[in-house]
C-alpha cells in the first residue's frame, strides 16, 4: 500500500479525537476539565464529522453486500455478507474513543496524527484507533481487488469503551442478540507481540488473551456525629475509614497461580528461558509455590496471579476545624478469572472486619470464561496462522489473561470464543504511552497491522481448518 494513503487515513481518524474523547465520570477538578476540552454533549456538526470521517474508505461504503449502521448515535456496526451461508460468522471489535490527552509534554499536538521520524503520533495510535483503521483499510484494499468473502462477518466499532461501553458495545450486542446472531469467534484488543518485556526471554512472542479480568467498584462509607475539632472523639470517620482502607491494601487477595491460563502460558514458554529457569518452568508441579511468590514482586505480573486492590477515590472533610460526619472511599478490584464478584466482596468484608464501615457496590461484573485455545478453536488458530505468515520471526504463540477491561465482555452471549490480540510489537518503553504522553505507532508497524488484517480476513474463509490466503497485498 502507498505510505501517504496509510498516514492520511490514520490522521483522519485521529482528528476525530476532538469530538470522540471519552470523558471519565470519575475525573473532576479544573485539571481534568482542561484535559478533556470538550462538552459531554456533541453538536450535530460534530456528529456528522465523526460519521463522515470513516468514509475515507469509499469502497467499503458503496459495496452492495456491506451494510453500515450507526448504533447508539456514535458507534458503528458493519455487516459483511459472505457468499456461503453455511459458515458461521465472526466479528472484529475495536473502539474509536480515547482518553483525554492534555497538550503538555507531547512532542506534537495529540490529535494531529503527524508523522515524525517514521512514527505516527496521536492519542489512539495504540489504544485503539489503530485497530479500527487497520480493519477498515484492509477490507477496503481487498474490495478494490474484487474480493468477496465466503464467511460473513461483522465489524463493531464502539464509541465509549474507555468509560463503560454501555452506550456502544452493549447496544450493538443487544441488537445482534435480538436478530438471533451467533458467532464462531470474536477478535478484540488486549494482546500483543511482546518484545523484551520478560528480560530472560530473548525472542519476541505473541500473547493472545483468552480471558479478561472482571471488576468490582466498592464504596466504603463511615458515618459519625459531626463536632468541633477542639474536642475530638477518640476516632473520627476519616480515621476509621483510613484504617479499613489500609487493611485492604496490606492484605492482598489470594494468589490464584495455577488457576486459569497462566500456568499453561509459562509451560509453553519454558524452553525459552535460560538454565536453570527452564527447569523450574518445566516442573511447576514442584516449583509452583516458588514461581507464584516470584510473580508477586512486580505490579504487572502480580496483576496476573491475583485479584488486585486499588484505592482510587477518597472523600472526607469540609473544614479544618470540623469533625466530618461522613468519609467515603472507592476501591477498585480487578477480579481474577478464578474468582467472582461475590467472593471478592465477602473477602473484602472479612479483611476490614469493622461493622462501622458500610459497603456499597457501585458496579460489578464477573470475569469472562476462558476461551478455548486448542487445535479446534477456529479463532485462535486463525490468529496463529496469520501470525506465522505475517510475522515469521515470531514462532511462539501463547494464551494469556487480559488485565484490562474491553468491550468484548458485552459479547459473551454471542460466542464462547473471544480472543484479544493487537498484531503489533510491544516493548517496555511503549507501556508508558498507553493513556500517557507521546502515544505513537511506527508507520511500518501500522502497515504490518493492515497486512495482518488483510490476510486474516481471507484466512477466515476456511471451512474449519485454516488454509493459505489467496490475495497478495
Amino acid at each position: 500500500m502507498a505510505r501517504p494513503y496509510v498516514c492520511t487515513a490514520m490522521a483522519a481518524l485521529l482528528l476525530l479525537g476532538v469530538a470522540a474523547v471519552s470523558t471519565s465520570k470519575g475525573l473532576k477538578g479544573k485539571e481534568h476539565q482542561r484535559a478533556s476540552r470538550i462538552p459531554s454533549q456533541f453538536s450535530q456538526e460534530e456528529r456528522v464529522t465523526m460519521k463522515e470521517t470513516l468514509k475515507a474508505f469509499p469502497t467499503v461504503f458503496r459495496t452492495s453486500f456491506i451494510q453500515h449502521e450507526v448504533v447508539g448515535e456514535y458507534s458503528h456496526l458493519f455487516t459483511i455478507q459472505g457468499s456461503d451461508p453455511r459458515l458461521l460468522p465472526y466479528m472484529l471489535v475495536s473502539h474509536i474513543d480515547v482518553v483525554p490527552a492534555p497538550d503538555q509534554g507531547w512532542e506534537v499536538p495529540p490529535f494531529s496524527g503527524l508523522e515524525r521520524d517514521g512514527f505516527i503520533y496521536g492519542r489512539g495510535t495504540l489504544d485503539n484507533k489503530n485497530a479500527a483503521m487497520a480493519i477498515l483499510q484492509a477490507l477496503e484494499l481487498l474490495l478494490i481487488r474484487n474480493y468477496i468473502p465466503r464467511r460473513s462477518f461483522y465489524i463493531a466499532l464502539g464509541h465509549d469503551e474507555e468509560v463503560s461501553g454501555a452506550g456502544g458495545a452493549q447496544k450493538i450486542s443487544a441488537l445482534l442478540q435480538a436478530r438471533g446472531v451467533q458467532l464462531t469467534f470474536i477478535v478484540d484488543e488486549g494482546g500483543f507481540i511482546l518484545d523484551d518485556l520478560i528480560p530472560s526471554i530473548k525472542k519476541p512472542f505473541a500473547m493472545v488473551s483468552v480471558s479478561e479480568k472482571g471488576a468490582l467498584n466498592l464504596m466504603l462509607q463511615v458515618n459519625m456525629t459531626p463536632g468541633h475539632s477542639a474536642a475530638p472523639p477518640k476516632e473520627t470517620s476519616i480515621g476509621i475509614l483510613a484504617a479499613a482502607v489500609s487493611r485492604l491494601e496490606q492484605t492482598p487477595m489470594p494468589n490464584m497461580f495455577g488457576s486459569g491460563p497462566l500456568a499453561m502460558t509459562l509451560q509453553q514458554l519454558a524452553s525459552e528461558f535460560p538454565f536453570p529457569t527452564n527447569i523450574v518452568m518445566n516442573n511447576l508441579w514442584l516449583f509452583g509455590p516458588f514461581v507464584s511468590r516470584s510473580l508477586e514482586r512486580s505490579p504487572l505480573t502480580n496483576a496476573v496471579v491475583r485479584t488486585t486492590t486499588a484505592v482510587t477515590v477518597f472523600h472526607a472533610g469540609v473544614k479544618d476545624n470540623v469533625i466530618p460526619p461522613v468519609a467515603q472511599a472507592t476501591v477498585n478490584f480487578r477480579i481474577h478469572p478464578a474468582q467472582t464478584c461475590q467472593e471478592v466482596l465477602k473477602l473484602a468484608k472479612n479483611i476490614v472486619a469493622d461493622d462501622r464501615v458500610q459497603f456499597h457496590v457501585l458496579d460489578a461484573f464477573d470475569p469472562l470464561p476462558v476461551s478455548p485455545s486448542d487445535d479446534q478453536a477456529l479463532g485462535y488458530q486463525l490468529i496463529r496462522q496469520t501470525l506465522q505468515s505475517v510475522f515469521p520471526e515470531v514462532n511462539i504463540i501463547v494464551p494469556g489473561i487480559c488485565i484490562g477491561i474491553t468491550d468484548s465482555r458485552y459479547y459473551s452471549n454471542l460466542t464462547t470464543g473471544i480472543y484479544r490480540f493487537n498484531p503489533i510489537y510491544l516493548q517496555p518503553q511503549d507501556l508508558h504511552s498507553f493513556h500517557g504522553i507521546n502515544e505513537k505507532i511506527s508507520v511500518q508497524g501500522y502497515e504490518t497491522q493492515v497486512k495482518f488484517m488483510f490476510e486474516f480476513l481471507q484466512n477466515a474463509d476456511a471451512d474449519q481448518k485454516p488454509v493459505p490466503h489467496l490475495h497478495e497485498l
